[in-house]
């Protein structure tokens, strides 16, 4: 039975550790070139399937013509995520101009 306990636990830390933020990045034109940066919460419900709230990157950048947009799941939306056992997942939108 200690055996079995062990194995499970060490399983799931394996499966935790493997767990990961991502990034999602792309450049419109040249890319940033002020570094003027604006950010935004996306919230989502049920691990993303419903979205409540979703930012524009177009919006956020406003005029400017070359910019780049990250779109992330940082520490702080997991732990958000985790707390809430899935049913709120928010990201963040970073517009650099």
């Amino acid at each position: 039975m200690k055996k079995l306990i062990s194995n499970v636990l060490l399983v799931s830390l394996l499966v935790v550790s493997m767990s990961s933020c991502f990034t999602y990045t792309y450049t419109m034109g040249s890319g940033p070139q002020t570094g003027v940066e604006v950010k935004e919460k996306n919230h989502y419900l049920i691990y993303g399937l419903a979205p409540l709230n979703v930012s524009d990157p177009v919006k956020m950048a406003g005029d400017a013509e070359n910019y780049q947009v990250t779109i992330e799941h940082t520490f702080v939306d997991g732990l958000l995520n985790a707390i809430t056992f899935g049913i709120y997942t928010p990201t963040t939108t970073v517009v650099r101009k």
